[in-house]
């Protein structure tokens, strides 16, 4: 039986796996195997909110191997170390769990296809200071932290007898991208749910500040001018306090330290400026770019080798029409080119040629946690663009969530699942605190 093994279960990989499961794996015509070192996943455009404690990680995760049993594949637990090409061989090395035990051990699983979806990493870019005091959110457990750590700096300024520190409830986030953006506007939010919980010796006026910290000239510097600058303008209307043409020379154990000399204090430090492929994928002996990207043709198929192929965040594909540009790490190609693959796959397993990918810009969506959302939709449709606002702009976001989900689990129970949400999140804190 033909052997399929999709590394990495984010959004593309794992509506991959699924559907792929639930077409070839249900008829018995390929095997289906998804090799992740995470127990469970989170949708990652989320995990802004999860750092701001908007969401619950045990409501919204969904484990691995529930799923997979659901749907006709198989879940191997693991973290991918490379790759025999010549057998044909994935490595995955030892799982240990919390405490250290190991759970299993080091195993090699046999394909015929592979498609590697691992995503990407923060880039800090060689700067001092960001792997020791800063919070990079790439990932639950790094999310988690961060909120815990948000939760216990408003806890002990609000126990305290002494009076604040310089750098005591400020918040630095490096990075305006939409992932800085989004998590700052979501930031002034959830703080002030949180002083309402009986932490009345803090003012969130006068004792909480968040500051956005960007290098280019302008926040969203990938997206229109449009969008920039209507989520600039929401954030001065938040006192959210935006440096631009400010790049980072080093980050301090409670502060911020810009080129030009200037000193951002901050009890609480975020990274989201820019992001790279894992390096091990420079170590496969296929071709890849500056930032680690497997560099793949227009049928997603890797230069060197056409039986491994690559997704998402983690291929470089070229985007059609846009010269000398690849297609953006952003949730949507994850999701087209996990599409593709679907109608794909079955075509190459039969010995016919691939059509070309082509990846379609619907637009950008920037959420300003509950204020307002602002974007453009069919991303330069017959050389014009939609611009969306407000409540409208708000729905299509929440439902770029709402097609992933329904991608995982069909219509009804992606349906049944948002309404039990809505239900209970009547009776429990509208910010986590804990």
């Amino acid at each position: 039986m033909h052997q399929i093994i999709i590394v990495g279960g984010g959004a593309g990989g794992l509506e991959l796996a699924t559907r792929l499961g639930d077409t070839l794996g249900k008829k018995g015509l390929a095997e289906i195997t998804l090799i992740e070192k995470s127990r469970t996943h989170f949708w990652k455009p989320h995990l802004h909110e999860l750092a701001a404690g908007s969401v619950d990680l045990d409501i919204h995760e969904l484990d691995y191997l529930a799923q997979s049993f659901w749907h006709n594949f198989r879940y191997r637990i693991g973290e991918m170390t490379g790759i025999d090409r010549e057998k044909q061989l994935v490595h995955v090395a030892p799982y240990f769990d919390d405490e250290g035990e190991q759970v299993t051990e080091e195993r090699s699983f046999y394909y015929d296809t592979l498609v590697m979806a691992v995503g990407s990493h923060t880039n800090d870019f060689g700067t001092p200071g960001v792997s020791q005091y800063a919070v990079a959110l790439e990932s639950t457990d790094e999310a988690d932290r961060f909120h815990r750590r948000l939760v216990n700096a408003f806890l002990r300024a609000h126990a305290q007898s002494t009076p604040l520190r310089p750098e005591q409830l400020q918040v630095v986030i490096v990075g305006a991208g939409a992932t800085g953006v989004e998590l700052a506007a979501e930031l002034h939010n959830a703080t002030r749910d949180l002083v309402a919980y009986n932490l009345d010796r803090i003012e969130p006026d006068k004792h909480i500040q968040i500051h956005l910290v960007e290098a280019s000239t302008r926040i969203l510097p990938a997206l229109p001018v449009r969008i920039s600058d209507a989520a600039q303008r929401m954030l001065s209307q938040l006192n959210i306090q935006v440096h631009t043409g400010a790049a980072v020379a080093q980050v301090m154990e409670n502060a911020v330290c810009l080129v030009n000399g200037t000193v951002i204090p901050g009890e609480l430090v975020v990274w989201a400026a820019g992001v790279k492929a894992p390096h091990f994928l420079t170590q496969l002996g296929l071709e890849t770019n500056a930032i680690n990207q497997l560099i793949v043709r227009d049928t997603l198929q890797t230069i060197v080798d056409p039986k491994i192929f690559a997704i998402g965040d983690c291929a470089a594909c070229a985007w059609h029409g846009h010269e000398g540009k690849t297609i953006p790490p952003r949730a949507q190609a994850a999701h087209q080119q996990s599409n593709y693959l679907i109608k794909a796959l079955p075509k190459w397993m039969n010995g016919e040629p691939l059509t070309a990918f082509r990846y379609r810009d619907f637009g950008s969506l920037v959420s300003l946690g509950d204020y307002t959302t602002v974007g453009h939709l069919m991303g330069n449709f017959a050389g014009r663009s939609l611009w969306v606002e407000g409540l409208f702009a708000r729905y299509m976001y929440i439902s770029l969530y709402k097609l992933h989900e329904m991608a995982l689990h069909g219509f009804w129970k992606m349906a049944l699942t948002t309404l039990s949400r809505f239900i209970s999140r009547r009776t429990v804190p509208h910010v986590k605190l804990h």
